[in-house]
């Protein structure tokens, strides 16, 4: 029996997928979050057999979840729920780890169907994204060259989505159990590797990554 853990901001969506995943006899959901950093938290805590994360959520936006979760806790498979079918978000899925990509238009059947593929250690797509060749998927994830993304540590990666919510660095410190001055200090580097020089192109550079949404 699978312990799974969700992770959704959205409490009304959080509810339907309680309710969906507490009908399978199978499964056992042994905890739920709210935002991205309460869900690599709660993972390291519980070390779920699976943990389904949004795509977009404050604090620290799916990708990043799956990526540090993936890397920390090698025996949960991590399935991203989405809205978006661009190969980009897809494809940064994959190359984090993630097992399992739900689109939220899809059936409910089909996050069950993804929950039972990846617990067998297998990759899931959903239709229509798994009509196209998951090889070719794979393919561009091996080609995909370096960025200056790829430089930033966890912390500065964290660091980057909280200032492109518009966190103080006071508020960061809290949020990370960290020193402002520290939060400032991330602040620093992770623009200095990114060539950024204010938050105008902070925020511009969150939006074309996907850690915020194209509607923010």
């Amino acid at each position: 029996m699978p312990n799974i853990l969700l992770a959704d901001d959205h409490n009304i969506v959080r509810q339907g997928l309680r309710a969906l995943l507490q009908s399978e006899p199978h499964f056992r959901l042994v905890g739920e979050a709210s935002d991205g950093i309460e869900a690599v938290r709660l993972a390291e805590r519980l070390k779920p057999d699976v943990l389904i994360t949004d795509v977009m959520m404050p604090g620290l936006n799916g990708l990043e979840v799956a990526r540090q979760v993936s890397r920390s806790l090698p025996n949960t498979r991590v399935i991203i729920l989405s809205m978006y079918t661009n190969d980009a978000y897809v494809l940064e899925a994959l190359k984090n780890g993630a097992l399992g990509y739900v689109l939220k238009d899809s059936e409910a059947s089909d996050l069950i169907q993804a929950v039972k593929e990846v617990i067998n250690g297998n990759r899931y797509l959903s239709p229509p994204l798994s009509e196209r060749a998951l090889e070719l998927y794979m393919r561009k994830v091996e080609s995909v060259p370096d960025d200056p993304y790829e430089l930033l540590t966890t912390r500065e990666r964290e660091v980057l989505q909280l200032v492109a919510e518009g966190r103080t660095s006071a508020e960061i410190a809290n949020r990370l159990f960290i020193s402002p001055r520290t939060a400032e200090g991330h602040r620093a580097n992770l623009m200095r590797k990114l060539n950024l020089q204010n938050n105008a192109d902070l925020i511009r550079f969150a939006l074309k990554r996907g850690i915020l949404p194209l509607d923010q």
